[in-house]
């Protein structure tokens, strides 16, 4: 039996938040800093996994994907 690498490259997502969190209810600020997001034009490589993607999409408005 053949032993599985650890070394699997895992993918990721960049996101950059593209516009301010002001005057947006509680609960999609609170996604923008579980995303680890809190400025304009800040970036974040982070796992590509269906919370996150799950998150991307509630505050799509205020993120874009950078593909990269």
């Amino acid at each position: 039996m053949a032993k599985q690498s650890k070394s699997k490259a895992s993918k990721t997502v960049k996101i950059q938040q593209i516009r301010s969190a002001i005057t947006r209810p509680e609960d999609q600020t609170a996604t923008l800093i579980g995303l680890g997001l809190n400025k304009i034009n800040k970036v974040r490589e982070l796992e590509d996994t269906p919370s996150v993607r799950g998150m991307i999409k509630k505050v799509s408005h205020l993120v874009k994907v950078i593909e990269g």
